[in-house]
């Protein structure tokens, strides 16, 4: 089987694959210095007559599907398949794989490191440090900045997926209590504690967003919710901002109704006008869509996209979690 791939993968995933279909031809989308369009996908594809597709941020669609009929499954190095007509590929039995945990290491270290910043006023500090205002005696500074611990806090997640419930083994280090709401999601683990939506705003030290963007969580955390935060609870978004309904949000930071926000995502990216209002805001600590931007995340889709393709092709099930469309293509079956 020939197989084309134009997602970011190392040398031993790539062996791997090889080692397991035959034919690899690599054509990351990174050196192309864009995701490769619907036209330029299909001629790639056509060229190299590949019968199979990892990509990453490339559109495959319906057309994609329609012009490359030899197609037997598509990958997704992404935590969902957003760039993928998964409806079309369903319709012909085609699996659709996907990464959902690749980038939730990376995620739940930066939601630590930021939120320990946040809490000791760090930023303001060294800044202050660096425009010579130590100019009193020796307490100045310690009195000026002292700040908050994480240990023996609540943090309330909204959405416990992979990177939800990481976040949440990394604060176990903390002594953090831990609170989720999440209508598809039962922890087994007894230190997580399931609660409703309100419960969790009303209740935490600290609220983490962790939803996709779909026709149901757009605008879900509104008015009514970010109302029944604490006044010195920190809302944590790294999910998309469209989750968070904007002018409720903007209204909570700037009367000063919540301690502030730690945004990772925004209304429009590269942020305009209006989101640069909430990114300078004195309580707002900002960062460029960075919270999965590792290294190391690439690697990790590597490793569970070919074990979910190893499993595909040699054991011929449908049996794997990070097939996307597994129900689908077991209701055509």
């Amino acid at each position: 089987m020939n197989i084309l791939v134009t997602a970011p993968y190392n040398d031993t995933g790539l062996s791997e694959l090889k080692e397991l279909f035959g034919d690899v031809t690599y054509r990351p989308w990174k050196e192309h210095g864009q995701a490769f369009n619907e036209l330029e996908l299909i001629s790639l594809l056509k060229e190299e007559n590949a019968e199979g597709l990892i990509a990453e941020l490339d559109k495959v669609t319906e057309n994609v599907f329609a012009e490359v009929p030899e197609l037997k499954f598509v990958g997704v190095c992404r935590g969902m398949p957003s760039n993928v007509e998964v409806e079309a590929a369903s319709k012909r039995g085609i699996p659709v794989f996907f990464t959902p945990a690749r980038n939730a290491q990376a995620v739940a270290e930066l939601f630590v490191g930021n939120l320990i910043t946040f809490l000791r006023h760090t930023i303001p500090s060294s800044e202050w440090l660096m425009q010579e205002k130590w100019d009193g005696d020796y307490l100045q500074a310690y009195l000026k900045f002292k700040g908050n611990e994480i240990s023996g806090k609540t943090i309330g997640m909204v959405g416990f997926g992979a990177v939800g419930r990481r976040i949440a083994t990394v604060l176990e280090g903390f002594q953090c209590t831990i609170q989720y709401y999440d209508p598809y999601v039962e922890s087994q683990n007894p230190n997580h504690i399931q609660a409703s939506l309100e419960e969790v705003f009303s209740t935490s030290d600290v609220v983490s967003i962790h939803l996709p963007r779909t026709e149901e969580t757009i605008g879900m955390i509104d008015e009514h919710y970010l109302g029944l935060m604490k006044k010195d609870a920190i809302l944590v978004n790294t999910s998309r901002a469209v989750v968070v309904e904007r002018n409720a949000l903007v209204h909570v930071l700037k009367e000063q109704k919540i301690r502030g926000a730690i945004l990772d995502v925004f209304y429009n990216e590269p942020p305009d006008h209006s989101d640069y209002e909430i990114i300078k805001l004195p309580n707002v600590l900002a960062t460029p869509h960075l919270a999965g931007a590792s290294f190391e995340v690439e690697d990790h889709h590597v490793s569970i996209m070919n074990q979910a393709l190893t499993k595909w092709f040699t054991q011929h099930t449908l049996d794997i979690p990070t097939l996307f469309n597994r129900k689908n293509l077991e209701e055509k079956s």
